[in-house]
């Protein structure tokens, strides 16, 4: 179980019970003590009002008004909703432009300094333009969710990634390579590629990915990836 599903189950099963002790919800959620203690000390943080009766017949109560007061969007979550944000006004149609801008920035002011840190890491590697009238996208597919999850670790721990591609003949190949940058061009998006059997740069259509997975290994060292005069860093978009 996850963190996040260990708090989520805590805070459930103090809803239902009333009053639980730190032993029963460590034997509830298949953790420690220690862990659970520290669980709620983290949901104290988050905001929920949890009150600590000592004693025969005490334990753990959650007031009944209690609320989540500050996000606990993951940094994938969080890069959704940027790139969302991106992909739009990059393709032209993005209403409220300003509000967006502000809600997303009141999410990032409540994140953790080291979510913080790689969201930003993040960002740095998403790139915006536009799609030339010429590119066929009458196969545009589905993106695989379980991408977006896998790239975070890949991007910020410089960890090789593997997965299966489908080219635009649906022949399907394993590929093995280093992710540097993401790229939008709406509708299309990219992920930008060290090939080390090619010796290059490739990109890689994003609906055509499927079954991302993080290489063990050796890190990457981080090169400059060559884009057109048209594509710019995602953080540009807001000047």
């Amino acid at each position: 179980m996850t963190v996040r599903l260990r708090h989520d189950a805590i805070v459930r099963s103090l809803r239902r019970n009333g009053t639980s002790t730190v032993a029963d919800l460590a034997a509830e959620v298949g953790a420690s003590r220690r862990t659970v203690l520290r669980d709620i000390s983290a949901l104290r943080d988050e905001g929920f009002v949890i009150h600590s009766e000592p004693g025969r017949g005490g334990g753990l109560q959650l007031d009944p008004q209690s609320v989540q007061t500050t996000a606990r969007l993951s940094v994938a979550e969080v890069f959704a909703l940027l790139i969302s944000v991106a992909s739009m006004r990059a393709a032209g149609n993005l209403p409220f432009a300003g509000l967006a801008d502000a809600g997303l920035a009141k999410i990032e002011k409540s994140l953790p300094r080291d979510k913080v840190r790689d969201l930003r890491r993040f960002l740095d590697c998403l790139y915006v333009g536009q799609l030339s009238p010429l590119v066929d996208i009458s196969d545009l597919a589905e993106m695989d969710s379980a991408l977006l999850p896998a790239f975070e670790t890949a991007f910020l721990q410089r960890q090789s990634l593997g997965f299966q591609y489908r080219d635009a003949k649906g022949t399907a190949t394993n590929r093995v390579v280093e992710p540097h940058a993401m790229l939008i061009l709406p509708p299309l998006w990219y992920l930008v590629t060290w090939d080390p059997a090619r010796d290059d740069f490739r990109h890689f259509r994003m609906d055509r990915i499927s079954r991302p997975v993080v290489e063990e290994g050796p890190t990457f060292q981080r090169r400059h990836v060559p884009f057109e005069e048209h594509v710019r860093p995602v953080r540009d978009l807001s000047r």
